[in-house]
């Protein structure tokens, strides 16, 4: 896990070195930047080590491999011993134990295909001398980020979008990208806050030529959304074969040569990934899990439960004010985009206290999108009657709905509005009512809207696919890159390996979705070594007392930072929409607290960005 750079545009020495510098939180443990030149072409890498596999100098990148193959590699390649050992038949030699020159080996060996033979988390930028050409990749899943800028014959690349703003004057400010952030709470792929910066696609690879400044770009893996891979063997057989995917998911994740942990928060997925662990190792497993004070809040029992049950060394770090205050204040400088999911502040602190313990922790995160763990897919079992009603007769019961005082009421009075379910599924995401957002821009019109409307698959599937295709790349990953990252945390996530997402997207719903019992198989996998009983409890999720901290603690400081003056500065909102909205919730009228937070994370950006870059 590493931060990249790269670049053929001519920066001094001492720019690229700040370039790396802004993002050296990614990787402490080596910086380093070669430059490549030849009569037409200078190309300049860059890397942020932190090291996990063969901590040798020998591995440091950037990384030449005979002669002529130069990589910058952010990840993990998990299966790297058994490329190893086909390349080594097939007469490749190896200088070290790393997965880096087994990557570039195997691009060599089988070029752009190579990337099907891996299976990990990476994004990685090949410079073949011979081809002059860059070929580089982004994971299946898009667990790691790549951002790249491209003007004609220039090209610029990093794991993090600060790395290309500094000293990168021809940046303008996407109104575009506001838009969509104050819709989806994050910016889509493949846009970025600049109009001229995108990211690429997960399960994408591209081939620059430096040369001709050609840009092409293919993909390479994507989810089975038209229902063809149906798997067809009994219940009992799935539960085993999955058993089996997970256990080498989770084992090949604790490969490491510095130590692993889990995060453990108590709920179904992150107890599976702790509870394989244990069996796949004979040292005892660190576990770590948060707690807050706040009443409602703190699942850490349910951890601690767990923790007791499969005996791991298990360390609850307890969630503060004034420690969640001073990771808000400081937010942008790691998610250097808008971006507001409120649980990144407490997933930070969690990494800022594993890491004192452990260099890699294993995660449960990807389980609920590919078994049907959320709880708007219950709500979907529930009220996808509704929806087929007449429209007329839901339009008037909406208008006598909304006259009720109770704001829960009122929000289904505005989902009754919509005219199929696949509408109020994304209403759902979004937040139902987006009326304060003032723009002529379709926000909701992204092109991941082919995953849900469609008719290959049941209404479960396509917003199983869609969530994961959305959510959970534009904001999960995020979120955990970024957290983790900070404080030079690598977060592995066994339940987003590509065998697991593709053998739970071919297995029938009932399989993960049965009369209300969401992620079935999973949960049967997972009594199998930890009591049922210790789940018979409410779904939780990972968030902040916000809805009461800014109503209360943080009061003053909402509505001193989001005044008039303030609010007019910020683009694509009707102020006045807003200012209801904000004093809807201080009145205690309405739970408003992921507006709030969406406000202040993007006036934090543009109080840090916006005086020198224009909007457009």
């Amino acid at each position: 896990m590493c931060g990249i750079y790269g670049t053929t545009i001519k920066y001094s020495e001492n720019q690229v070195k700040d370039k790396l510098k802004r993002t050296s939180f990614r990787g402490p443990d080596k910086m380093g930047h070669q430059s490549y030149s030849t009569e037409n072409v200078n190309v300049i890498l860059g890397h942020n080590r932190l090291s996990i596999i063969d901590l040798d100098p020998r591995s440091n990148q950037p990384f030449t491999y005979k002669g002529h193959i130069h990589i910058v590699f952010n990840g993990e390649v998990y299966n790297f011993k058994s490329i190893k050992e086909v390349l080594i038949k097939k007469g490749y030699q190896f200088n070290t134990t790393s997965d880096t020159e087994v990557l570039c080996a195997a691009y060599l060996e089988y070029g752009n295909d190579c990337v099907n033979h891996f299976n990990g988390m990476f994004a990685f930028v090949i410079y073949d001398e011979n081809k002059q050409q860059f070929f580089g990749a982004r994971d299946r899943l898009g667990k790691k980020p790549f951002y790249f800028y491209k003007n004609g014959k220039d090209f610029e690349f990093a794991s993090q979008i600060s790395s290309i703003q500094l000293y990168n004057n021809n940046l303008t400010t996407s109104e575009k990208a506001i838009a969509h952030y104050l819709t989806w709470g994050t910016i889509p792929d493949p846009m970025s806050i600049f109009n001229e910066v995108q990211k690429l696609l997960p399960g994408h690879y591209f081939t620059f030529n430096l040369t001709t400044g050609s840009y092409k770009t293919e993909c390479f893996w994507d989810i089975d959304y038209h229902g063809k891979n149906k798997y067809q063997g009994t219940y009992e057989d799935a539960k085993s074969e999955l058993n089996n995917i997970l256990h080498d998911a989770v084992s090949t994740r604790l490969f490491a040569d510095v130590p692993v942990g889990v995060f453990l928060s108590g709920g179904v997925d992150s107890s599976l990934v702790s509870a394989i662990a244990t069996k796949t190792t004979s040292e005892k497993i660190k576990t770590f899990s948060v707690k807050f004070n706040e009443v409602g809040f703190d699942e850490s029992l349910y951890a601690q439960q767990v923790a007791d049950h499969l005996q791991t060394d298990h360390h609850v770090i307890e969630c503060n004010y004034n420690e969640g205050m001073d990771l808000i204040d400081n937010f942008y400088q790691y998610y250097d985009e808008p971006f507001s999911d409120s649980s990144a502040i407490p997933s930070m602190l969690l990494a800022k206290y594993t890491r004192k313990q452990v260099t890699v922790a294993l995660s449960g995160d990807g389980g609920d999108e590919s078994f049907i763990g959320y709880h708007r897919y219950n709500w979907i079992r529930k009220g996808g009657q509704i929806y087929r009603l007449p429209f007329w007769f839901r339009n008037l019961s909406s208008k006598i709905v909304s006259l009720s005082p109770n704001y829960r009421h009122k929000v289904i009075a505005q989902a009754l509005q919509f005219k199929t379910t696949n509408d109020a599924y994304i209403g759902a995401m979004n937040g139902v009512d987006l009326t304060w957002i003032k723009t002529d821009i379709d926000c909701i019109d992204v092109q991941e809207l082919k995953y849900l409307y469609h008719t290959n698959k049941n209404l479960f599937e396509r917003v199983s696919d869609f969530d994961i295709k959305t959510y959970l790349n534009w904001d999960i990953n995020t979120k955990v890159d970024r957290a983790t990252m900070a404080y030079s945390l690598e977060a592995r996530a066994p339940l987003m390996d590509h065998r697991v997402v593709d053998f739970a997207r071919s297995l029938p719903t009932s399989f993960k979705f049965d009369k209300g019992n969401q992620k079935r198989i999973l949960k049967d996998v997972l009594y199998d070594y930890v009591p049922k009983k210790i789940f018979d409890r409410p779904k939780a999720g990972f968030t902040m007392p916000f809805a009461r901290w800014f109503k209360e603690d943080l009061k003053e400081f909402v509505l001193s930072e989001l005044d008039d003056q303030s609010l007019k500065s910020i683009p694509c909102i009707d102020v006045d929409e807003v200012k209801f909205r904000i004093n809807q919730h201080m009145d205690g009228k309405w739970n408003r607290y992921p507006l709030i937070w969406k406000l202040l994370v993007l006036k934090q950006w543009l109080n840090t960005n916006g005086k020198n870059i224009p909007i457009k």
